[in-house]
């Protein structure tokens, strides 16, 4: 099974083939495709390879993680591949894990952040009827009634 790795901070100009001869030095198998900008077919900082070998990727990981290319220093690791199922609506990740998570042995920290709340907001009116409601809880706080 091939590994997916990301590969970024690359420059917005570069050839894309330099990169390739670079990465095939450490091992056969290895494709790179950039991720381009829809306007401007320029690059967007970052891209993708495919290693047919375990021992390549590490191997790449090693080499080219902090080394220097066209006056940036790349990075490089591990892609976490996003379900097609979710579409782009976050949620899990594959093999069930949670996105806040992270697999044994990433080099990332984890970060539990709220994206999107469900949950109502308290003393928060609609913004449309705030006047409106303004003006009914003055006329309720006037209004005595015996009790």
């Amino acid at each position: 099974m091939s590994v997916r790795l990301y590969i970024g901070n690359l420059p917005q100009t570069f050839e894309s083939k330099e990169l390739e001869t670079q990465l095939a030095v450490v091992g056969d198998g290895i494709r790179f495709k950039a991720v381009l900008d829809r306007e401007t077919g320029g690059c967007r900082g970052f891209g993708f390879a495919n290693v047919d070998d375990e021992k390549v990727a590490n191997e790449v990981i090693e080499q080219f993680n902090g080394r220097e290319f066209n006056g940036n220093k790349l990075r490089v690791e591990r892609s976490e591949r996003r379900n097609s199922n979710e579409g782009s609506g976050g949620g899990s990740r594959r093999n069930g894990q949670s996105a806040g998570n992270n697999a044994p042995g990433s080099a990332r920290k984890s970060a539990n952040k709220v994206v999107h709340s469900d949950a109502p907001t308290e003393a928060a009116p609609d913004p449309r009827w705030a006047g409106e409601l303004s003006k009914l809880k003055d006329l309720l706080a006037n209004q005595k009634t015996a009790v």
